[in-house]
């Protein structure tokens, strides 16, 4: 409408007029509601023509769009492993810090198991221990071979040298044979325990520490285990739709808890999210200045800037199945989604999260006239681009004027 009158002023004001002072003719007279086609013709198909002509040139270089939503990351409260809730710490729409726990799963079978894993690491500690009872004893054996071992050789060593002094008289050449048995007797038995202490200390050094460090591992697994049963906050926020009763059962595919809200957001800037058409995907670019007003603060425009623009539409997106693909699918066109953000810090902070807004983005060519070189024509296109946009950011200021009006009179407050 209001583009409508602006050209109205261009057209049909000028050719009336004319026809009034020029031609001499007046309203009720050779200008009646049944002549006015033929009197004003040229105004009016002037008007028409122009009309459009403005609003395509605006809605295009300076797109608008109803889809936009101030956008925030909401977090399941889902468990890690499925059971029976037994005890609950929070109620809904409580405030939580980060790792704060939420509730408690029955947790008897974990509990069994971190209480066997305990067992097992001090059967582990005992078996140690009795692995170094065992090498003292061990170091025993290898003195008492060693000196069963010392004996016999000296035994044989001195009937040896009698032998020597006296073949056959003093020492009988058997006796001699049976000490040198005795001897590599002896000798095997030092070996066999020593060989046994090498297997005690192995035990000690490698067998048992690997033991341990399995039981440990073990141990650790069960208590990973108990601590899932506990589940916490993974953000500081406010949980949202929490219901749970004591002896519900949860499961981390099928049945969430609740919903935790981030006090951020959960986004590392706040901004809107604004669906702008396909068309428009050619002059939409990141750092477009833009306005914003929504239904939770009304009769604000909220300065904005574009800092992302997709660059790609969501409705032509596909993925393996098992089914052929049919176009049919999508017949909903797509919208190109542009992230906006405040331009000035704390923009959106009376804004409620997930609130509707109305938004404009306005092409800006001013380094464009900048260049050196610009032709007339293009230079005067270009201020015209330029200057059109303030009929939108009117409409917008309209829009947020009535914007009150339209959401508790008109449709009833919703």
């Amino acid at each position: 409408m209001l583009e409508l009158l602006v050209c109205s002023l261009l057209t049909i004001f000028p050719d009336y007029l004319f026809r009034r002072y020029v031609q001499g003719k007046r309203i009720g007279r050779e200008i009646t509601f049944y002549s006015v086609w033929f009197e004003l013709r040229w105004g009016l198909v002037s008007c028409l023509l122009l009309t459009i002509g403005l609003i395509t040139l605006i809605f295009y270089f300076h797109p608008a769009t109803t889809y936009v939503t101030a956008v925030f990351r909401s977090v399941p409260v889902l468990p890690q492993t499925n059971g029976r809730v037994a005890e609950i710490y929070v109620r809904g729409s409580e405030r939580v810090e980060r790792g704060q726990p939420l509730f408690r799963l029955d947790d008897a079978t974990q509990r069994t198991a971190v209480d066997t894993a305990h067992r097992a690491v001090a059967e582990v500690d005992a078996a140690t221990a009795l692995a170094r009872a065992d090498l003292a004893a061990a170091d025993a054996r290898i003195l008492e071979a060693q000196g069963a071992l010392d004996q016999a050789e000296d035994e044989l060593a001195t009937k040896t040298e009698l032998n020597r002094n006296a073949p056959n008289l003093a020492v009988a050449r058997r006796e001699i044979e049976r000490l040198q048995v005795t001897v590599r007797t002896r000798e095997a038995g030092v070996e066999a325990a020593r060989a046994a202490r090498q297997a005690v200390a192995a035990r000690l050094s490698d067998q048992l520490p690997a033991q341990r460090a399995s039981a440990e591992a073990a141990l650790a697994q069960a208590q990973a285990e108990l601590d899932k049963t506990v589940i916490r906050a993974g953000v500081t926020g406010r949980v949202e739709q929490f219901l749970l009763q004591v002896g519900d059962v949860v499961n981390p595919l099928m049945r969430p808890a609740g919903v935790l809200v981030p006090e951020d957001r959960g986004l590392a800037r706040p901004g809107l999210a604004a669906g702008f058409g396909q068309i428009e995907a050619q002059v939409m670019r990141p750092g477009m200045l833009a306005e914003a007003t929504c239904v939770s603060q009304p009769w604000t425009v909220i300065p904005m800037v574009v800092t992302n623009v997709q660059n790609f539409i969501a409705a032509g997106q596909i993925r393996g199945s098992d089914q052929l693909l049919d176009l049919q699918q999508f017949r909903q066109p797509g919208s190109v989604l542009v992230i906006l953000e405040p331009l000035y810090p704390g923009g959106l902070d009376r804004v409620a999260p997930g609130s509707s807004c109305i938004a404009n983005a306005y092409t800006s060519n001013h380094e464009a006239l900048s260049e050196p070189g610009i032709g007339v024509g293009r230079r005067f296109a270009l201020h015209a681009i330029d200057a059109v946009g303030l009929v939108h950011a009117i409409l917008l200021r309209i829009q947020a004027l009535l914007l009150p009006v339209r959401t508790l009179v008109l449709t009833g407050g919703h």
